[in-house]
């Protein structure tokens, strides 16, 4: 059985007691073994040939989960929105990212010279083995929200991860947000819930090795997010 495979029946393990710091390093550890498992790239393979390996997983991804592409000039026909009935993604080329707007959020999109706390809690999804391969929203991290400072300048948004608060710089050991994380940025509200009805910025994002997360990038394979985004205080 793949490691990755073992990684969610630790929350069941873990829960109601005191994780020790030992138990977060062997949790860690799997997480980087089942990637590289998966990943399991040959050392005469080239560059050219993980991204080949890389696209038809995308491709596979995409079949096995029915997902309807749609283009960036539909996208913005439809008033910048994905039909989740439909589960509608849309392909930005300038990226390869594909991203659906569950939720379009609350509050109000980030302005240009603005610089905000943004609270994430998300899954990580392996896409080659199409298995669950980091979690925020796991008891083992004892309510960890991953935390990232995002500023937008003349359009365009930069963003890093608070090394305190972050599942994503304890699983890969750097401060760098995934390009990736940055796509839904122009197109979502940034709020807090203070009502029932609130709901959070939510969306869904499939996300090739170049704009991923370090050792998705090293090793080129790409990842499916969930991710919901919450203005800090």
């Amino acid at each position: 059985m793949p490691i990755c495979f073992l990684l969610l029946p630790l929350q069941l393990v873990y829960k109601g007691t005191k994780i020790s710091q030992m138990k977060k390093i062997i949790f860690l550890l799997a997480i980087v073994l089942g990637a590289m498992s998966i990943v399991s790239c040959r050392d005469q393979d080239t560059y050219a040939d993980k991204l080949e390996r890389e696209r038809k997983a995308i491709n596979a991804f995409i079949v096995k989960h029915k997902i309807n592409v749609i283009s960036e000039k539909q996208f913005e026909s439809q008033g910048f929105k994905t039909d989740t009935t439909k589960n509608q993604y849309v392909q930005f080329k300038s990226t390869g990212v594909y991203m659906q707007l569950a939720e379009e959020g609350i509050g109000e999109k980030l302005k240009n010279g603005e610089t905000a706390t943004v609270l994430c809690r998300f899954d990580e999804t392996n896409v080659a083995g199409d298995s669950l391969q980091l979690t925020n929203k796991s008891l083992i991290w004892n309510g960890i929200v991953d935390k990232m400072l995002v500023t937008k300048t003349s359009g365009t948004f930069t963003a890093s991860f608070d090394r305190a608060s972050s599942v994503m710089v304890r699983a890969y050991g750097s401060t760098s947000v995934p390009k990736g994380w940055l796509v839904p940025l122009p197109y979502i509200k940034l709020g807090r819930i203070t009502s029932a009805t609130d709901k959070l910025a939510h969306v869904r994002l499939l996300v090739p090795s170049a704009q991923g997360q370090t050792l998705a990038s090293k090793n080129t394979y790409a990842c499916f997010y969930d991710i919901t985004y919450q203005r800090g205080v």
